[in-house]
């Protein structure tokens, strides 16, 4: 498959014509539709069509163009990374985390690559789905999972984060300590909210789940453990990692309600040999080990 060809076609399909795609481009509507037209010729079918509302995707086109923006970013990324080839790790390492995963647990790691690797420059950013993001503007994308992703990614188990019940003394002093999951009911319960999970279900160590009704959902786990830490209930959190001040929080029914997640970090495959990824990860993940032991 030519990519040029492929590119020409993936632009038609994000700007929604020929026009829009041959402006933003800087290129002839000529040139455009003679390189699409040369893919569908190679396709053997009609990959577009014209309507009143612009340009509509056969069944082949909306598989091609699926498929196709993997390619075209794994292109670019090869493209990208063999300028680094030979070099010691330097330039931007782009790296993506999961909301959830707490910052100042990464303070240490950060210090420590800088003093490795002082040619290489870290951006991070927090995604609800790291896995989703563009494979252009990915280096590392830091994820929870058992199993390992779909697609064109190689991906390495770092490290095992608990995800358990926490609360305040000051909170359990007033209200009460929970002897069973039942007695959860007479309780404020505060919880994160994992990607793709739903928040009124409960894991349990035996890998059931049991249903509750929190007063307070979020999507970031550290404003949960703020507000247990401030007496406003027991809270279903990720262990942050962090030394806590002492007595802050204590666990609530540590025998019977949590759960181990696997913590991944993934790397595009055609990126996966240069050496701010082939030198970088394996310290990476020693650091990480070195976090929880």
């Amino acid at each position: 498959m030519d990519l040029e060809e492929l590119q020409a076609f993936m632009h038609v399909v994000r700007a929604g014509s020929f026009h829009a795609a041959a402006e933003t481009l800087g290129m002839s509507r000529t040139t455009l539709r003679r390189r699409v037209d040369s893919l569908q010729s190679r396709a053997g079918v009609p990959l577009l069509e014209s309507s009143r509302e612009g340009i509509v995707l056969t069944e082949a086109g909306s598989v091609l163009a699926e498929k196709g923006k993997v390619m075209v970013e794994e292109a670019s990324a090869l493209i990208s990374s063999v300028r680094e080839l030979g070099r010691e790790p330097s330039g931007i390492m782009r790296v993506v985390m999961p909301v959830g995963v707490s910052p100042q647990a990464f303070t240490q790691i950060y210090a420590a690559l800088r003093s490795a690797y002082p040619r290489l420059r870290l951006q991070s950013r927090f995604s609800h789905d790291p896995l989703s993001e563009s494979l252009v503007d990915t280096d590392m994308a830091v994820h929870f999972g058992e199993n390992r992703p779909r697609g064109p990614w190689l991906s390495h188990v770092v490290l095992r984060v608990r995800e358990w019940l926490v609360a305040s003394n000051a909170y359990l002093s007033q209200r009460g300590v929970p002897r069973s999951i039942a007695e959860l009911a007479d309780h404020e319960l505060l919880t994160w909210q994992k990607p793709g999970e739903d928040p009124r279900a409960w894991p349990t160590l035996k890998g059931g789940t049991f249903p509750v009704e929190p007063s307070l959902v979020a999507t970031d786990t550290h404003l949960v453990r703020q507000c247990c830490i401030a007496g406003l209930g027991i809270g279903l959190v990720l262990d942050a990692m962090l030394e806590e001040p002492q007595e802050a929080l204590v666990p609530v029914l540590p025998d019977l309600v949590g759960r181990e997640l696997a913590l991944r970090i993934s790397v595009p495959e055609a990126i996966a040999g240069i050496p701010k990824i082939k030198m970088v990860l394996p310290h990476l993940r020693e650091l990480l080990g070195d976090l929880t032991s």
